[in-house]
């Protein structure tokens, strides 16, 4: 399983002595899912980084290495 989980609180004071008044906002914001990962993923190059705001995850599949199947026949 993956696990993402992003959370973000942000506080803005403003404060006017003069005028007698503070004001204050509050944001938050919260997001989190758990992801099902298929087999043929390689769990240990998973690689996650965020730019502009966008997490991108890299879920690098697992190399299967093909055998080509050699058979031998003998002719009498």
């Amino acid at each position: 399983n993956l696990h993402i989980k992003m959370e973000q609180k942000n506080e803005k004071k403003d404060e006017n002595k003069k005028e007698h008044y503070l004001r204050r906002e509050f944001s938050y914001s919260k997001f989190e899912q758990t992801l099902i990962l298929p087999d043929d993923v390689n769990k240990e190059k998973i690689a996650a980084n965020v730019n502009d705001g966008v997490l991108t995850v890299d879920l690098p599949k697992i190399e299967k290495k093909e055998e080509k199947a050699t058979r031998h026949i003998e002719v009498k």
